[in-house]
C-alpha cells in the first residue's frame, strides 16, 4: 500500500509517496555514551598531510583560507558551486594549510585535490 504525503520545506510543498512495509519483530539499540566528553577530533599524524577533495564537478566560488592558515575539523575551506547550489567544502581535520590548488572561478572535476592539510 502506498501512502502520499506532503511536506512543506519553506515555502514549496512536496508531495512524497511512501510504500508500507511488512512489520518485524525486533529492538533498535544504541550504544550508551561512555561519559559526558566530548569524543576527540580527528587530525593528522604527525608527517602525514590530507588531501581534500572535490566531491563533485562545479565552479569555484570562494576560498575561504590562505597557506599557513591553522583549521579545525568543520571549518570551510572553500565554497563549490554545482548544479546552482552552494556546497562549502569542509576540513576533515585539524592542522595548517599546506597547500591550495584552485583559484576562484576555477571549474573543477570531481575527484580533484582541492586543498593539501599537514
Amino acid at each position: 500500500m502506498i501512502k502520499v504525503y506532503k511536506v512543506k520545506i519553506g515555502e514549496k510543498v512536496y508531495e512524497v509517496e511512501v510504500e508500507s512495509v511488512k512489520e518485524i519483530n525486533g529492538t533498535i539499540s544504541t550504544p550508551a555514551p561512555t561519559s559526558s566528553t566530548p569524543a576527540p577530533v580527528a587530525s593528522a599524524p604527525a608527517g602525514d598531510s590530507t588531501k581534500v577533495e572535490a566531491p563533485m564537478q562545479g565552479l569555484v566560488v570562494s576560498v575561504d583560507v590562505t597557506v599557513g592558515a591553522n583549521v579545525k575539523v568543520g571549518d570551510t575551506l572553500l565554497v563549490l558551486e554545482a548544479m546552482k547550489m552552494e556546497n562549502p567544502i569542509v576540513s576533515p581535520v585539524n592542522g595548517v594549510i599546506q597547500s591550495i590548488t584552485v583559484n576562484k572561478g576555477d571549474t573543477v572535476d570531481g575527484g580533484t585535490v582541492v586543498v593539501t592539510i599537514a
